[in-house]
């Protein structure tokens, strides 16, 4: 049975885990802890780090091979107050490229973002659903 087919036949597919290019691993395990508050699971020295990211395992590695090295996709962190975690992960040393805004708006909600850069100069976004 070829995967094609296999995962086909899944009902869901979950994302077990995300992983994100660090140059310096000590400052980026700094910047995901400290920063962003999020949980370290554990490191495995020199290379990686990981973090729970409400279930899903968020992996800092040093970049393999040089086709590994690029920037991350963008991960959109879901909040409930855009505004209140925007000025929390301000005070902790987060750069914001701008002010949380509205990027979409329909009869039952507005879109809000606010994008922002990790230590190691990935974006990453905070998000929030707005009724």
């Amino acid at each position: 049975m070829t995967s094609k087919v296999w995962l086909a036949k899944l009902t869901y597919i979950d994302i077990g885990q995300i992983a994100v290019n660090a140059h310096d691993l000590e400052r980026a395990v700094a910047f995901y802890r400290d920063t962003l508050g999020m949980n370290l699971l554990f490191e495995a020295p020199p290379k990686m780090a990981f973090f729970d990211c409400d279930g899903v395992r968020l992996m800092l590695s040093l970049p393999e091979k040089p086709e590994f090295d690029h920037p991350s996709s963008i991960l959109y962190f879901k909040v409930p107050d855009i505004q209140a975690a925007h000025s929390a992960l301000s005070g902790r040393g987060a750069r914001f490229e701008g002010e949380p805004h509205m990027v979409h708006k329909t009869e039952a909600s507005e879109l809000w973002m606010a994008f922002f850069r990790d230590s190691e100069g990935n974006f990453l976004a905070l998000m929030s659903e707005q009724s």
